[in-house]
């Protein structure tokens, strides 16, 4: 019979609870949901205890296990991934006790265990050769140490004999396995408890180097000789810090000679070359995802991508893809070429127009040869879940001549069946498709030699990910249930922007992407990992909670935070606001107010306005929104006096102190700088106080637990679905 007893420290409230999975039915098979429950021992320790028939031929010769912690709200919160595992081939003992330390997922150190670092940037002593014998040995001790330098190595020494007796010359020397450094030994017969520190030592010389931080760690556990105690004791305590500086740069920058007009991917290897003679260790790059909607120069924002998958066109080299076949082609292209590279500004009109040209003469060059390649074979099939439904997004964006899908017919809602069919090779119009699939490759294979050369010469690619994408691009329309397409993500108002921002991206549907895992975002995740080492991403804010703006609205201001927990009417009352909930949400405007404006803005808007019963005035039907105003203008030769009634227009609507929650009737949100309308000046001081302390209230103090909240159920398992490094 084999036991294991598991301890874990970690410091409980009343009510919270510890639990412990792992890959045996007895752990739940790594399910969560059929976790373990620990018992409470004492304020230091949780436990469990485990015994399995050393003949269930189900038990694995590595046994993984992981801890998890449920707070009062029954939120869970996952330790970081240690890799604790328990070696049953190795161990000649029927009995383990497990002391464990907990693995904080914000740990500064585990920064270091990321790709970048373990591949790249650090200096890594490798797996020893010889691994550690658990063989007739009572004691297993396991840290992590994840800086150190060149040919630096861990020790342990300690007050009993077989740990050194505190005598430098003769540590305990640890062995390399993956990411743990490990000693074993035979304490049986020392008295307890030990007192004992990790240090580091050159494993060269075979020289003391310094004592880890902090106090003596101490050993309780009972020891037998039929028993084997192992300790994960996390982290050495040193001053880890490590410094590296880098370059942010958008790849449409990186000008050269060889290049057309625009930077492409080939050229980072010249940014690559710089920044190794600099010292440089890090290059960023602002998004490179394909944001051909307008096939305009608007198309040049690289925060607007169609697709969170395709890499842009504007990036790809003809030169490299040219081939022998090829070469005839580029020869016409030098005057060209130097025209657009002595400008001093990108022509991104002329640029896309003139690779694009190019690009369709290369295909049928190549296209025979092309599909049949192994490599193109494989990248295709990896990458079919996006790149069939994107290159015939792109065929029917022109075909249509819109990026509206709305406009598509038949094709307005994605069916994957009809796509499929639609991108048969065997269709006449197969190579509008096809060349999708051409380009898609080799600006996957240029951005990936990029990265790979980047890596020989010790710098990482730094990646960015837009918070939103296009509302009319590839992924809305192959899963328009993950998106609100109603609302608008944006940014409330600040010194730089007064009335907010409207950035036009649909919100997510988070409630809806949490029912698969957020499967799509970890899709994601995943294929950047082709191209970047790190990932920043973009207003991380937008996963604790996204300003939210109606699309009626053009203005930032009229937005709401979402979530956010709504005022209701009985409350309102409840904090003494008596005045009538439509005085507060209509847009409000008296002769007083009109007064205000400036003679020229206050005649020209009359005409928009109805006169009320009660002598008022209220907006005429079709100006009752800013997005209504909006078309209004953009069908007319607009002057300047026009964009001045339009923006005057825009403050009447938006002066208002409550806004209903266009998907919760009877719910209302703050409009944001209320104290700044005129609607809130002309109320009774009284109002204005209870108002005001509402506000703040709901802004300021109301909505933190439910942010922290949201970002919790997110952020966690996306961070742990790569070993990417995550900014």
């Amino acid at each position: 019979m084999l036991k294991v007893y598991f301890y874990i420290r970690y410091s409980t409230l009343y009510g919270e609870s510890l639990w412990l999975t792992g890959n045996i039915s007895q752990l739940g098979d790594g399910d969560p949901e059929k976790a373990v429950a620990m018992e409470y021992l004492n304020k230091e320790f949780w436990t469990y205890a485990l015994e399995s028939n050393t003949d269930d031929t189900s038990l694995p010769e590595n046994i993984h296990y992981a801890y998890f912690f449920r707070d009062l709200s029954g939120r869970i919160v996952e330790e970081w991934n240690d890799h604790k595992v328990i070696a049953l081939k190795k161990m000649d003992t029927q009995e383990v006790y497990l002391i464990d330390t907990w693995n904080f997922a914000g740990q500064y150190e585990n920064v270091f265990y990321t790709s970048p670092f373990q591949r790249v940037l650090l200096p890594s002593a490798p797996p020893s050769a010889r691994q550690v014998s658990y063989q007739h040995q009572t004691h297993i001790f396991k840290v992590k140490a994840p800086l150190l330098q060149k040919g630096e190595a861990v020790c342990l020494l300690g007050s009993a004999g077989e740990m050194g007796s505190w005598d430098i010359s003769n540590p305990v020397w640890m062995n390399k396995e993956e990411n743990w450094w490990v000693a074993a030994m035979d304490i049986s017969h020392v008295d307890l408890p030990v007192a004992y520190k990790y240090a580091v030592y050159d494993a060269e010389t075979k020289s003391f180097i310094r004592y880890e931080d902090g106090s003596n760690r101490l050993l309780h556990a009972y020891q037998d000789k039929k028993r084997l105690t192992i300790s994960h004791d996390g982290f050495v305590r040193l001053d880890n810090t490590w410094r590296g500086a880098g370059v942010n740069i958008p790849v449409f920058s990186l000008r050269s000679a060889k290049g057309m007009g625009v930077g492409e991917f080939t050229d980072l290897r010249l940014l690559i070359d710089w920044a190794k003679k600099t010292g440089l260790r890090m290059i960023q790059l602002l998004p490179v995802n394909d944001t051909t909607a307008s096939q305009t120069w608007e198309d040049s924002y690289p925060y607007n991508a169609i697709s969170a998958f395709a890499l842009h066109p504007l990036y790809l080299n003809i030169e490299e893809i040219a081939g022998h076949e090829g070469k005839p082609l580029l020869k016409s292209l030098s005057d060209k070429k130097k025209k657009l590279n002595e400008l001093t500004t990108l022509d991104y009109e002329e640029v896309m127009r003139l690779k694009w040209g190019v690009i369709k003469q290369m295909y049928q060059v190549h296209k025979r040869k092309f599909f049949k390649r192994n490599a193109v074979i494989r990248f295709m099939k990896d990458n079919g879940h996006w790149l069939t439904p994107y290159a015939a997004y792109c065929y029917l964006r022109d075909k249509h001549g819109s990026a509206d899908f709305r406009k598509w017919g038949e094709y307005a809602v994605y069916d994957p069946e009809k796509i499929q069919a639609l991108s048969d090779k065997t269709h006449p119009h197969f190579d509008e498709i096809g060349i999708c699939y051409f380009v898609q490759f080799h600006l996957h294979a240029q951005l990936k030699n990029a990265r790979d050369y980047a890596h020989k010469h010790g710098i990482i690619l730094k990646g960015d990910i837009p918070i939103g994408v296009n509302p009319h691009g590839c992924d809305v329309w192959m899963e328009p249930e993950f998106f609100h397409t109603d609302m608008q993500a944006g940014a409330p108002p600040d010194d730089f922007a007064v009335k907010g921002q409207n950035w036009g991206f649909p919100t997510y549907n988070w409630e809806r992407m949490r029912e698969d895992g957020y499967a799509w975002w970890k899709r994601r995740f995943h294929h950047l990992g082709h191209y970047f080492d790190a990932f920043r991403i973009d207003h991380i804010l937008g996963f604790f909670r996204i300003w939210s703006v109606p699309q009626e609205s053009v203005e930032g201001v009229m937005g709401h935070f979402v979530p956010a927990i709504p005022l209701t009417k009985r409350e309102l009352k409840d904090e003494g606001i008596h005045v009538d909930i439509q005085r507060l949400c209509k847009p409000y405007i008296t002769e007083a107010v009109l007064h205000e404006l400036p003679d020229e803005e206050r005649d020209s808007v009359t005409g928009f306005l109805d006169r009320t019963p009660e002598g008022d005035y209220s907006l005429k039907p079709g100006f009752t929104t800013q997005q209504k105003v909006r078309d209004y203008f953009s069908d007319t030769e607009k002057n300047k006096e026009e964009g001045l009634i339009q923006t005057t227009l825009y403050n009447l609507i938006s002066n208002v102190i409550l806004l209903e929650d266009p998907h919760h009737a009877g719910q209302f949100h703050f409009r944001i700088d209320m104290e700044k309308t005129s609607s809130y000046r002309f109320l009774d001081d009284n109002t204005r106080q209870n108002l005001s302390r509402l506000y703040n209230q709901y802004f300021f103090r109301n909505q933190d637990v439910l942010w922290e909240t949201e970002a919790m159920l997110k952020l966690p398992a996306l961070k742990k679905s790569t070993d990417m490094l995550v900014c």
